[in-house]
């Protein structure tokens, strides 16, 4: 493998209502041939010798559309499970219920992190409401990917189709559960504009935070978040695509253009997220095997009811 992407959604059910939203987004970033099915999905990334995060989002409270299920999102990175590990996501105001999806996700289903997305879940991560969540993640020891900054979902919408950008800035939201959980592995998803700085500075504060670098072609990257990157957080930055809102393919040759040295390179597009996902110097060969021991590592905790 010569790169993990730890971003990617997995294509919807056919005739599935976020199927649309998702072609939208597409369309909006200009993206084309995108992969249908996951077997197509499969195919490409196999054929790139990518190794990928497969995930959706459940945000039926507030936007009304009905989640795909982890059931599904399992289901598909068992089948190709010698190229994709996926996430969970939860609704969070679903209370005492996401809690306990999050445990049968990962101890029945083998995910193993959670997704989510504050601007389209209508939710700030620092409320303690949900501490709940946080909670049942770190005792899981499972990383948290959060959408961070500006969305294309609601993009060229009048009033952006509802969907409030607020939720996303990196302080106080992300800042105060990285500083609550100190044992929960959070990553901020995408260069988080028009926030960067304050990304920057919660990644180089609180070591239990990271970066994933999806949907963003490498080349519109701003110097800030160059020079972070071969430097002080060439450790905690992440390779991500976005895919379909932006192909791997497209986001690997751009990143080829940026002036960072090898191990740099090796670090953002392997070893960093190999070390956070706890995934084996070879992926393991046998994926399933490799799932199921994740599984038993886990069975002996509880499911919270808080």
């Amino acid at each position: 493998m010569k790169a993990i992407d730890v971003h990617v959604h997995v294509p919807d059910p056919p005739g599935h209502p976020a199927a649309k939203e998702k072609e939208d987004m597409a369309e909006y970033f200009g993206m084309k041939d995108l992969p249908k099915t996951p077997e197509e999905l499969y195919q490409k990334y196999k054929a790139l010798d990518i190794f990928g995060v497969i995930f959706s989002i459940d945000a039926e409270s507030n936007t009304g559309v009905p989640y795909i299920g982890n059931d599904y999102v399992a289901e598909v990175a068992n089948k190709y499970a010698d190229q994709f590990i996926g996430f969970a996501s939860v609704d969070p105001w679903k209370g005492k219920t996401a809690v306990q999806e999050i445990h049968r996700s990962v101890k029945e289903l083998g995910l193993r992190g959670l997704k989510l997305h504050p601007t389209t879940q209508a939710f700030f991560p620092n409320d303690p409401q949900f501490y709940p969540l946080w909670e049942a993640c770190a005792d899981l020891e499972i990383p948290v990917l959060f959408h961070s900054g500006q969305t294309g979902v609601g993009a060229r919408e009048p009033g952006g189709g509802g969907f409030k950008l607020k939720y996303c800035q990196p302080i106080p939201y992300i800042d105060d559960i990285a500083a609550d959980f100190p044992s929960l592995t959070i990553i901020m998803a995408h260069p988080a504009v028009p926030w960067q700085e304050e990304q920057l500075s919660v990644a180089l504060h609180k070591q239990n935070v990271y970066i994933d670098l999806s949907g963003w072609s490498p080349k519109y990257f701003r110097p800030i978040l160059q020079q972070y990157m071969k430097s002080l957080l060439k450790d905690k930055v992440l390779f991500g695509s976005d895919c379909p809102v932006l192909m791997p393919e497209r986001w690997l040759k751009d990143f080829e253009t940026l002036d960072l040295k090898d191990e740099v390179r090796q670090k953002i597009l392997l070893d960093n997220a190999r070390k956070i996902l706890k995934l084996e110097e070879r992926f393991c060969e046998d994926r399933h095997l490799q799932c199921l021991e994740f599984r038993q590592g886990n069975a002996g905790k509880g499911t919270s009811d808080n």
